[in-house]
């Protein structure tokens, strides 16, 4: 599974979970068999050979339309803000949908 998110710094150790339209930069997190596999960053959201299946946003009031148009599942991370944090709560299933 790729997943995107918006982060506030090219470090993935201190880096942080942003909203979108403050995202200095873009993740995309390569998660499959319980682990993360790969760390890629890039300067837009859509800047990666491979094609991200989720975004994970800071809360409920990001405009997703944009991503749910593509297809892509919507996570919130209401408490998690580092890459660490965030693939944690994504294994154990603790990302929530959008609220509507």
């Amino acid at each position: 599974m790729y997943l995107i998110i918006p982060m506030d710094s090219q470090n993935a150790d201190e880096g942080k979970l942003t909203k979108i339209n403050d995202a200095k930069v873009w993740a995309q997190l390569c998660i499959e068999e319980g682990r993360l596999q790969d760390v890629k960053f890039a300067p837009t959201s859509d800047g990666f050979e491979a094609f991200s299946e989720g975004i994970v946003v800071a809360d409920d009031n990001e405009y997703v339309w944009p991503y749910m148009e593509l297809s892509m599942i919507v996570l919130v991370a209401h408490t998690q803000r580092c890459i660490e944090d965030i693939v944690e709560a994504y294994i154990f299933k603790e990302l929530h949908d959008l609220a509507y």
